[in-house]
């Protein structure tokens, strides 16, 4: 890809932007950000511009100088994902490596520190129960959030993991529905989505259903007033 290519049919794409947080989820952003111009080798191999022959012809002159420009636009990418408070740290650095390498060490933390994180976004995932008052939508969010953590930090969460979950940690109201998701489904081969389409469902029908109660309720406790209204009238007269 030449430099035009890269200015022209990518130029609409915003560099990612790093504050020193979230620095798993910037660094997957701007390894793309970086393929999608050519220019990733010259972050992870640190890619050095060959020198020019003698007697050079003008196409190995183009290319020379193209070569040049993608490696300084390498090193501008990198500078213009930082903010101020992160880019003072490294502005000293010249190659896009030793840029990529110094952010690493610096805010993807050992691998002890990994490793605790790891182990308490496991235990969180385990210990995690849907509360009564909570909504299906509102508790498979909180475990699509743990889950792509997770995988931040390396560890694979297939669906059936997130399913089996689920259905062991619901409260009593869907006893029902997952004694009948259990008969009737294959667990291995069920997506999240389905799982929670599955349940809204039987969300929704144990809500009409409490609605329905509560209207019974209401018509019968006016229905007890009218009738006494009724009758204090007749000993009034």
């Amino acid at each position: 890809m030449s430099a035009d290519m890269a200015t022209g049919s990518n130029a609409s794409l915003h560099v990612p932007q790093f504050s020193g947080e979230n620095y798993q989820i910037w660094v997957v952003k701007m390894r793309s950000y970086l393929k999608s111009f050519g220019l990733w080798e010259y972050v992870a191999k640190d890619k050095q511009v060959p020198a020019l022959r003698a007697n050079p012809a003008i196409a190995q002159i183009k290319q020379h100088e193209e070569e040049k420009m993608k490696k300084d636009k390498a090193v501008t990418c990198l500078h213009s994902a930082l903010t101020d408070s992160v880019f003072t740290s490294i502005m000293h650095l010249e190659t896009t490596k030793e840029i990529w390498d110094e952010l690493k060490e610096r805010y993807e933390g050992s691998e002890r520190v990994r490793n605790v994180k790891m182990l308490t976004l496991k235990r969180e995932f385990e210990m995690l129960k849907m509360k009564e008052s909570e909504s299906v939508k509102d508790y498979s969010s909180k475990l699509s959030e743990l889950v792509n953590q997770m995988k931040l930090y390396g560890e694979t969460v297939e669906d059936y993991r997130v399913v089996e979950k689920m259905l062991i940690s619901l409260p009593e109201k869907f006893e029902a529905k997952v004694a009948a998701i259990e008969e009737s489904c294959d667990l291995k081969k069920m997506t999240i989505s389905e799982m929670v389409s599955k349940l809204q469902a039987q969300e929704q029908r144990h809500a009409l259903r409490n609605d329905g109660d509560m209207e019974k309720t209401f018509l019968a406790m006016n229905k007890g007033k009218h009738k006494g209204k009724g009758k204090m009238d007749a000993e009034s007269s």
